[in-house]
Formats: structure tokens, C-alpha cells, sequence
């Protein structure tokens, strides 16, 4: 893939407009926001966090309109009944002998999720509160795709909660979406891996493969426009590949032919607050995909 073009520091050009909510919410990512100074004989705009612009990139109009109307027409969404917590019992379906169900590839929502609640593929049932299956709306698209449940999200039978959560959810405000927002306001979020690691140590490349079937299937139904993946074990498993993911960075990769934008995961930025800055380029660079 092709670097994105350099950015000036007087180029503002990338930056949607942000209303006072957009602007609040990124006060609570830390990352700030400024209006350079006036050119002279040139229409003063506003500026953002530096982002990497889309090559062609036209000037932004002198009142643009906010970051809702970069996006196209909201779709009608198809009324879906959200997947609800469910608890650890073995499914019919499951194996007797610990192998995970056949036929996960045509399974519908319901089926997937009692499918992810008996799963003992790999070790980690053992230890397990609930299963993580995922949250959100099943016909948004964008999809958040995170590594794997921490004590929180154990407990809870949900990703992305706790401080990390708070931090995803004001993310996702800044740009106009909600966990339980709906169409071009909603996301769907999931986890690579369903069950909770030992200590919230690193997920296990055996783990990991043993998981990977069920987020394909989660990608297939949802069907989004563009996936958000946060971290490096989101990244590797989605994309294949052990590059870091400052080199992987503003760039446009595919999953199944699906948009894939690489970011870090908000339990990072929550120790580096600095990166915030360019987590917010990354959103941009997922709206433009839009």
C-alpha cells in the first residue's frame, strides 16, 4: 500500500468541522483542537489534530457542514434484536470431545453466540466468568474489532468496559457513533478472543486460532463498510502479519475486501496519552472510508 502524502502544518484541509459536541468528546480523549491563524487573503478554517489526508484532497469549504455530512445518506437499518449476555453452559452443539462446533460458517446470531458460550476449544473456559461475544448493532457500518476481554468485560459478558470503554465510547462520539446508536450512528463492537486470558496476559497463537473462526462469522453477518482494528492482536489476526503498527498506520488494508483501518487500543492510550493525537487521525482516515 501507498505511504499517505506528507502533511504540512498549515494544511487543514483533511479536518471535517467539528460542532461543540465533537469538540467536547475529544477534550475527553485529551487530544486537542486550535484554529491556526488567519492567512492573509485566504479564508481562515479550522484546524484539528493532524490527520493524513486522502491524496486529492479538496480545501475545506468556508462553512463546511459537520463530520455527519461526510458521510453518505443514513441507511434505513433493518431492526435486529442485539445479542443479550449469555452464560457459559455447553450447547448442543459443542463437542464432547472440546473441539469447537461444525458449520460455523452459516450460523445465524443466536446460533453463533450459544455456539461462543460452550466453546471449550482452548484452555481459557476454564477460567472463565462469561463468554464475551460482542456488543452493538448487527447491521452498523463500522465495526470495532479489540484483542481480548479483560476482569471488566469477564464480568460483565461485554467488550470494552471499564476505563478503556469510557475512552472507546468518547472516540466513537467524537465522530458521531454510539455503541447503541443504530446505522451510520451505531458501531458493532466485538473481541478477537471470547474468554478472558489468565492475569489479562497476551492471547496465545493457539487461542487466537481457535477464536478466529467466530469474529470471521461476526465480520460476515454485520457486513460493515469499514473496520476499525484496535491493537496489535486485533491487527495480526485480522491482517496476518507482525508489523507494528506505527508502520501499519494510515494506510487503507482489506479483511475479505472490507476497509481495514489500524489504530491503538484504548487501554494503550489510557498509559501513552500522548498517541492520542494519532488515534484521532486514524478515525479520520476510517471516515473518509465512508
Amino acid at each position: 500500500m501507498s505511504e499517505s502524502p506528507t502533511v504540512t502544518e498549515d494544511d487543514t484541509s483533511f479536518v471535517p468541522q467539528l460542532d461543540a459536541r465533537q469538540r467536547a468528546m475529544l477534550a475527553e480523549m485529551g487530544v486537542r483542537v486550535w484554529a491556526p491563524k488567519p492567512r492573509p487573503a485566504a479564508v481562515a478554517v479550522d484546524a484539528g489534530v493532524a490527520a493524513p489526508a486522502s491524496p486529492g484532497a479538496a480545501p475545506a469549504p468556508k462553512e463546511a457542514p459537520d463530520a455527519v455530512a461526510h458521510r453518505p445518506a443514513e441507511r434505513a437499518p433493518t431492526p435486529v434484536a442485539r445479542p443479550a449476555a449469555v452464560p457459559s453452559p455447553v450447547p448442543a452443539q459443542a463437542d464432547a470431545g472440546g473441539k469447537r462446533p461444525a458449520g460455523i460458517e452459516t450460523m445465524d446470531w443466536p446460533t453463533l453466540q450459544a455456539a461462543v458460550a460452550g466453546c471449550r476449544a482452548c484452555g481459557l473456559c476454564q477460567g472463565r466468568t462469561n463468554t464475551v461475544f460482542g456488543v452493538g448493532d448487527t447491521q452498523a457500518d463500522w465495526m470495532i474489532v479489540g484483542e481480548a476481554p479483560g476482569e471488566n468485560e469477564d464480568r460483565q459478558g461485554e467488550p470494552f468496559v471499564g476505563a478503556a470503554g469510557q475512552l472507546l465510547d468518547n472516540m466513537l462520539l467524537a465522530v458521531g457513533r454510539s455503541r447503541t446508536g443504530e446505522g451510520e450512528k451505531g458501531a458493532y463492537i466485538a473481541n478477537v478472543l471470547k474468554c478472558r486470558p489468565p492475569a489479562n496476559r497476551n492471547p496465545q497463537p493457539a487461542e487466537v486460532v481457535q477464536c478466529e473462526p467466530y469474529l470471521a462469522r461476526q465480520v460476515a453477518l454485520v457486513k460493515p463498510r469499514v473496520i476499525v482494528a484496535m491493537g496489535r492482536f486485533a491487527v495480526q489476526s485480522l491482517l496476518k502479519t507482525t508489523d507494528p503498527i506505527g508502520r501499519l498506520r494510515g494506510q487503507v488494508h482489506r479483511y475479505e475486501g472490507v476497509p481495514v483501518i489500524v489504530t491503538y487500543h484504548p487501554a494503550y492510550l489510557l498509559r501513552t496519552p500522548t498517541d492520542k493525537g494519532k488515534a484521532w487521525a486514524d478515525l479520520c482516515l476510517a471516515m473518509e472510508q465512508m
